[in-house]
């Protein structure tokens, strides 16, 4: 059921029946101090509770109380289903609403290659990227393979098999990607489970494997897996030591993206007011102790360049994708 839950979306209904017999006229933003301390923020969150996408929406909602840098109610809802298809759908039907706001995550990305959604990242009003989720590749702990690169030495005597959770997703692009500009091949085996995976490599079943370090932080830091290089522009510092493939000269240039996005064809000057406001979020020291805990790598840019890095790394996705059959 649609929700009329604040008064920009009551009246732009009124507008639209007034203005019969023209149906579903273009919503209008009116002039008027943003934002409002009446209006109700609809915040969409495109996943349970629980998950990255929640945690993060939520920590930005507190800090955003905290320092009372919003004036109005917040509202966020877990509006789940189809990998993220179903909240971003909502807020794509919020055209030119100023009070329509989502976080997104690697399936803001992923999900519109795979699906036939209405919708594309570029739709949307960038905000900023705030932090990526990137990956690292391991090997047991045990293994002979101290570094990258005997890693790559041993791939070219033989190809490797690299495990990853899921098919078609970040973990199977990220290592075809660095194995194309490293010039090795693999064989990727998919896993439905981090713990399977993880399993499977302890038992030597597997050369190496990719994860989100946040995941396997603690058999890192154990000796159990041994970390040879990650997919972001820079280490965090729990992984200090560790080369970036950028490092390598192997920069993939893609990344899940954790930032900020508006309703599509909001006024300029919303996004400009979220873009300063969410700076200072960035400067707190909850959202510092938010990247350590979770092990992300701070990177930020805002507006338009947020659009262009979805771009690319939507680019990046699809061509890897089409390459192996995975999408049409």
């Amino acid at each position: 059921m649609f929700n009329i839950n604040n008064t920009w979306l009551r009246n732009s209904l009124c507008a639209t029946l007034v203005a019969a017999p023209v149906a579903f006229a273009a919503p209008t933003y009116a002039q008027e101090v943003y934002p409002s301390a009446d209006e109700t923020l609809d915040w969409t969150i495109a996943f349970g509770p629980g998950g990255g996408n929640d945690i993060m929406a939520r920590t930005i909602i507190d800090i955003l109380k905290k320092y009372e840098l919003y004036p109005g109610d917040i509202s966020p809802e877990n509006r789940a289903g189809g990998s993220g298809a179903v909240g971003w759908g909502y807020l794509y039907g919020q055209s030119g609403n100023p009070y329509g706001i989502s976080t997104t995550s690697g399936s803001f990305v992923t999900t519109p290659l795979q699906a036939d959604t209405p919708w594309q990242p570029s739709d949307f009003t960038p905000v900023a990227l705030l932090a990526t989720d990137d990956l690292v590749l391991v090997v047991n702990g045990s293994s002979e393979i101290q570094n990258i690169e005997q890693f790559i030495a041993a791939a070219n005597a033989g190809p490797m098999n690299i495990g990853g959770t899921g098919t078609v997703n970040v973990d199977f692009i990220v290592p075809t990607l660095f194995a194309e500009k490293a010039g090795f091949e693999f064989e990727y085996v998919s896993f439905n489970s981090m713990a399977d995976q993880t399993t499977a490599l302890l038992s030597d079943a597997l050369d190496a494997m990719v994860g989100n370090p946040g995941e396997i932080l603690g058999m890192i830091d154990s000796g159990d897996l041994r970390p040879l290089v990650y997919s972001g522009a820079s280490v965090p510092a729990a992984l200090e030591g560790v080369p970036t493939m950028g490092d390598l000269g192997y920069d993939i240039g893609v990344s899940m993206p954790r930032g900020l996005i508006l309703a599509p064809e909001v006024p300029a000057a919303v996004q400009d007011w979220w873009i300063a406001t969410m700076k200072k979020v960035v400067e707190t020291p909850e959202w510092a102790d938010y990247i350590k805990t979770n092990t992300l790598t701070p990177t930020v840019i805002y507006g338009e360049d947020f659009r262009t890095f979805l771009n690319n790394t939507k680019d990046g996705f699809e061509v890897v994708l089409r390459s192996v059959g995975a999408i049409d």
